[in-house]
């Protein structure tokens, strides 16, 4: 894949439309007033019948789940090996890259509700809590929140890992704080990561994933944080006094798929996807960027000229323009890859988000610079996507993690 094919081309065009029509003229409530994002984001799935294609996709895999649970042979995909076609994973990322030309904060809630909490159901899960849960979060029928940061955690999400869940008879009892839990305040579904606490130290017990709903007993969800940026993205604490749970409720039913290194690697799984996400992200973010820098250039007289013709303002637009390249091939390559049936490796996703975080965040900060003091004030745009850009090279891993992972995968240890 070297370029948008037409049909791509129609579809980024129509999503654009709907995000300047639709939810541009809503960027100050989301990111100056206290506007959740999530009816705007129902709006987008129902307007391109995302919500129905989720119900399809997720009704074919369930049917597929129960016939090789009978012992059937596994039904065929579609397209390719991964069972969907380059036109399809394409255009589930377009609207990724779209929304972040205006909030980058609504496709973070959108990702960690439709993607990180769907994705650990949907890969754990029996196919009874798939049904249960699985479905509401991938149409956005129910807003999803993926929680393992701690407060003492921080990059080191196991290791310091406190939350723990207590057997007491056919139930378990979970006590813990979260924070940076993105959707944290307004989730209606919770998958919580926690340690099981069977009396032996902390580094050697087994990490378990629940999922518990909103309103439970004990589970406290306190109103969002006030941030630095990604406004249009509601985050904040979590907090879990005795909260009982049936076996039901424990993702996969039984203890045993999580047992040794399973449960981390589980989440490391889902780390992965959240990593790739960042590429479609940053891309947003320096398509737009370069956007409103070039229009600047053209429109910004010093000195008797446009500004576009210093060279050293030449300099930052070729520079920008090189890095969208950059981004547009990586993101490329990923869905190829995921047309292929082929999974990125935890390096290689460490790697995509490493490059694309700081892409993301110096272009930015290079807009600001050419726009001057008109860079650093909010009525601009490139300000906000200063602000929003920089937490990319911060969640999901910080940019010191994905160093030490990409080098630890080099040397082999």
């Amino acid at each position: 894949m070297i370029r948008w094919s037409d049909e791509q081309e129609m579809v980024r065009s129509a999503v654009r439309e709907f995000v300047d029509s639709e939810i541009r003229p809503h960027r100050e409530e989301l990111e100056f007033g206290e506007m959740p994002p999530y009816d705007l984001l129902r709006k987008m799935f129902k307007t391109f019948g995302m919500d129905a294609m989720a119900r399809d996709s997720f009704a074919k895999r369930i049917e597929r789940e129960r016939a090789i649970e009978a012992g059937a042979d596994r039904a065929e995909g579609g397209e390719g090996r991964g069972g969907r076609s380059a036109d399809q994973v394409a255009f589930s990322i377009i609207p990724i890259i779209e929304l972040c030309r205006v909030c980058p904060g609504m496709v973070t809630a959108m990702g960690v509700s439709m993607g990180l909490t769907a994705s650990a159901v949907m890969s754990k899960g029996t196919i009874e809590q798939k049904e249960r849960w699985g479905l509401d979060l991938l149409t956005m029928d129910k807003i999803g929140a993926w929680a393992i940061t701690e407060p003492d955690s921080g990059s080191d999400a196991f290791g310091s890992m406190k939350s723990t869940a207590r057997r007491d008879g056919d139930e378990y009892v979970l006590n813990g704080s979260k924070t940076f839990i993105t959707n944290g305040p307004y989730a209606d579904t919770i998958v919580f990561i926690c340690k099981l606490d069977e009396g032996n130290p902390p580094a050697e017990r087994t990490v378990l994933q629940f999922v518990l709903d909103s309103g439970m007993e004990g589970l406290e969800q306190p109103k969002p944080f006030t941030k630095m940026g990604i406004h249009s993205s509601p985050t904040g604490m979590l907090y879990l006094n005795d909260v009982r749970v049936g076996r039901d409720r424990l993702l996969g039913g039984s203890e045993e798929a999580f047992k040794g290194s399973g449960g981390k690697e589980a989440s490391k799984a889902t780390f992965s996807i959240e990593r790739t996400g960042v590429a479609a992200m940053a891309l947003g973010i320096v398509d737009r960027c370069l956007e409103l820098s070039l229009d600047y250039a053209r429109e910004r007289e010093q000195f008797g000229q446009p500004i576009g013709q210093f060279q050293l303002i030449q300099l930052k637009l070729a520079r920008m323009e090189v890095a969208r390249m950059n981004l547009q091939n990586l993101v490329f390559r990923h869905i190829e890859m995921a047309a292929e049936g082929e999974a990125i490796d935890f390096a290689e996703a460490s790697a995509a988000k490493l490059y694309a975080a700081q892409t993301a965040t110096e272009v930015a900060m290079e807009a600001v610079q050419l726009f001057g003091g008109n860079g650093y004030m909010a009525e601009f745009e490139v300000e906000q996507l200063a602000r929003d850009a920089k937490v990319l090279q911060i969640y999901a891993g910080t940019d010191e993690i994905q160093v030490s992972q990409i080098a630890r995968s080099l040397l082999g240890s």
